[in-house]
């Protein structure tokens, strides 16, 4: 089946979370009524989570019913191959009014084992970050695990954290079994695999909604955590390719600098998540307005998108299958 090719915008899946704002919609543009909003899920294939086609003659179609109608012409023949009806990746904004819990991913392997599920591997760019804002990456001194379960178990875990300091348009690689948070202050997009496991280490004994402490899973995380990572976590953004993993391609990109993008190269679908300004995006003929929080998801059959109109800073992501 001939598949619709226009630039395809998804609803929304906000999040209220213990530790969410209001920038989501004060700075990003988000409907809610809540004042705790911490995530916008803008493309995901998480269960229970199946993002809606939001426009054009698609509208009202799940990313589930697109990969099962139009696989390849939608995902590209080797992602199709390699992933089937699962779409590969999840594309959010999160804003932390307050600190996450300290947390690490596990590895695929580890999460094939664990969870019959991808591992998560995950990138983050700042887009607003308060004067104080941070990141916790990874820790400042040298850890085996016999130290790490010994500052736990003394309530000093915080001691060793290394804590960052950011500013907008700084993006940051979290690779599997690096320990991480994001700081009190912080919005951020971030592209991750289709993945919803997250091990909470330590939760700042914040309590919930409920007046309970949430969950901590550091029997599940000690298997995770990495204790020989590296801290090469902050990327190069001089540069137009921000990173490029297995599993996801991620570049910066400029509408002042460039009209066109030749899509011919790439066997996958290409998302672009718009961190600044606004722009006018086009393909076959079809025109979507892209405004800062937005995001658009390009077929792979489309060999060619136009940028028109205004100017913005646009974070372009695709599967990089050889």
């Amino acid at each position: 089946m001939k598949f619709p090719f226009y630039p395809i915008k998804f609803t929304p899946i906000l999040k209220e979370k213990i530790w969410g704002g209001n920038k989501l919609k004060t700075v990003l543009g988000k409907h809610s009524n809540s004042e705790k909003v911490g995530e916008s899920w803008e493309i995901s294939g998480v269960e229970n989570n199946i993002s809606i086609v939001q426009n054009g003659v698609l509208k009202g179609n799940s990313i589930l019913d697109l990969t099962q109608k139009y696989s390849s012409d939608f995902l590209g023949k080797k992602v199709f191959e390699k992933f089937g009806n699962q779409f590969p990746l999840l594309f959010k904004y999160i804003h932390a009014n307050e600190p996450l819990s300290v947390q690490v991913h596990p590895s695929d392997e580890l999460s094939k084992m664990r969870h019959n599920a991808f591992g998560k591997t995950e990138m983050w760019y700042i887009i607003q970050a308060d004067k104080k804002g941070e990141l916790i990456l990874g820790f400042n001194q040298k850890i085996d695990k016999n130290i790490f379960l010994k500052t736990v178990e003394n309530n000093q875990l915080e001691a060793i954290l290394h804590k960052e300091k950011i500013k907008p348009g700084d993006a940051f690689y979290i690779a599997p079994g690096f320990v991480h948070a994001i700081g009190a202050g912080v919005l951020l997009a971030e592209i991750q695999q289709t993945s919803d496991i997250t091990y909470r280490i330590y939760d700042w004994n914040r309590p919930d909604i409920h007046g309970e402490l949430r969950e901590l899973h550091l029997d599940l995380a000690l298997d995770a955590i990495n204790f020989n990572q590296s801290n090469n976590f902050r990327l190069n953004t001089l540069n137009e390719q921000l990173i490029e993993t297995k599993y996801f391609s991620v570049n910066k990109l400029n509408t002042e600098n460039i009209t066109s993008r030749d899509l011919k190269p790439i066997d996958s679908f290409v998302v672009y998540m718009c961190v600044e300004g606004n722009t006018q995006i086009s393909c076959e003929n079809v025109s979507e307005n892209l405004a800062t929080g937005e995001t658009v998801l390009i077929p792979a059959a489309v060999k060619e998108v136009y940028f028109q109109n205004g100017k913005a800073q646009l974070l372009e992501i695709y599967v990089p299958i050889n």
